[in-house]
Formats: structure tokens, C-alpha cells, sequence
């Protein structure tokens, strides 16, 4: 039975430029702004028949706010970073250059001495394929990196497609299918 998986990536809990790997911060001002500013397209995915989010403060606090009341799921859990938990893309890039080269081109390293890209995208795709049945409809709140891993996994792409999909705060794709035969599914709102 085909099943229909609603992805929303968290608000944001700090620029892009202050993101840190493996972050666990609140939402922040910007962040709840624009939640209230989605509220009215995303509310209505509330209704759907399990709702999820990823551990994060800033995913929990997302799904709370749009009224989702999200089971914590653990395998949900943004990429395990390793050493480079907390720091900044440009902190590493100054510490581990080579090291960051390594990481973004092979999606089997784990230069951090986390988990590798490729491990991260086949945890998310275990999880879609595992998720708990139901007849209807599954909503995740989740990192952005999570919802492009689901998408990468999804649609059978390379893992290096990874670096090339943006996921705006917020933002939604719906992965409607079975196991090992998913479809993308883009929603238009005018917000």
C-alpha cells in the first residue's frame, strides 16, 4: 500500500554562515518568525497519521509550534560529525583542509571520525523503508541534511547529488510510494 512522506526541514537556529556541525541550538528570533509565517501551509500537515521529528531542540521546537505534538525519532538524527561536532565549516576548513577535501569527495570517508555521508544517507533510506506501516500519511520534521539524504536515498541518485540540493528552513518534499519505489512530489503554496 502506498504511503505518502511529508518531509519539513526545521527552522532555523542560526545563519548559515554561524551553522555548526551537529548543532543542537534553539530556534532563534528569525526562526519562530518564520514559523509563524508558514503556519498557515504547514498546519494543515498536523492531520497527517503519524508525525515525527528528528531529536534536535530546533526540529522538536518546529513541530511543536505547527501543532505536529512529533514523536522524538531517534534514527532521525542529523549526521554524526565526529571531532568536527560544534565547529564551523570554516573552522575545519582552517584545522583539517585536507581532510575536509577527503570528506567532500568521498561520500565513503569519515575523516571527523563520525559517520560517512554514505552511512548517513543508507540510515535515512533504512528508516524510510523500516518506517511503521500506515494507510495514509507520515509528516517528519528533521535537519535539512536529513531531508536531503531522503531525497538522495529516494530517487536513487549518487550520493555526491547530496552537495547539490538546498534545503531552505522550513521548506517541504513529499515522498509518496513503497519501499524501494518512491516518487518526489513538489507542493506549491504561496506563502
Amino acid at each position: 500500500m502506498s504511503v505518502r512522506v511529508t518531509l519539513v526541514a526545521a527552522a532555523r537556529s542560526s545563519s548559515r554562515l554561524a551553522e555548526r556541525f551537529d548543532d543542537d541550538r534553539p530556534l532563534d528570533h528569525a526562526g519562530w518568525h518564520e514559523v509563524q509565517l508558514s503556519a498557515g501551509f504547514l498546519v494543515p500537515l498536523a492531520a497527517a497519521e503519524l508525525r515525527y521529528c528528528s531529536p534536535t531542540a530546533r526540529s522538536r521546537a518546529t513541530g511543536d509550534a505547527l501543532g505536529f505534538a512529533p514523536l522524538l525519532q531517534p534514527a532521525l538524527s542529523d549526521c554524526d560529525m565526529g571531532r568536527w561536532r560544534g565547529l564551523t565549516l570554516a573552522d575545519v576548513t582552517a584545522r583539517e583542509p585536507a581532510a575536509v577535501d577527503v570528506w567532500l569527495s568521498d561520500p565513503r570517508s569519515a575523516p571527523h571520525g563520525g559517520e560517512s555521508l554514505m552511512g548517513f544517507i543508507s540510515r535515512i533510506g533504512n528508516w524510510l523503508e523500516t518506517r511503521p506501516p500506515c494507510d495514509g500519511s507520515i509528516v517528519a520534521v528533521a535537519e535539512p541534511s536529513v531531508v536531503r539524504a531522503a531525497l538522495v536515498y529516494a530517487l536513487k541518485a549518487p550520493p555526491s547529488t547530496y552537495w547539490n540540493v538546498d534545503v531552505p528552513p522550513l521548506s517541504t518534499a513529499t515522498l509518496t510510494g513503497l519501499p524501494g519505489r518512491w516518487s518526489l512530489r513538489l507542493e506549491t503554496a504561496a506563502r
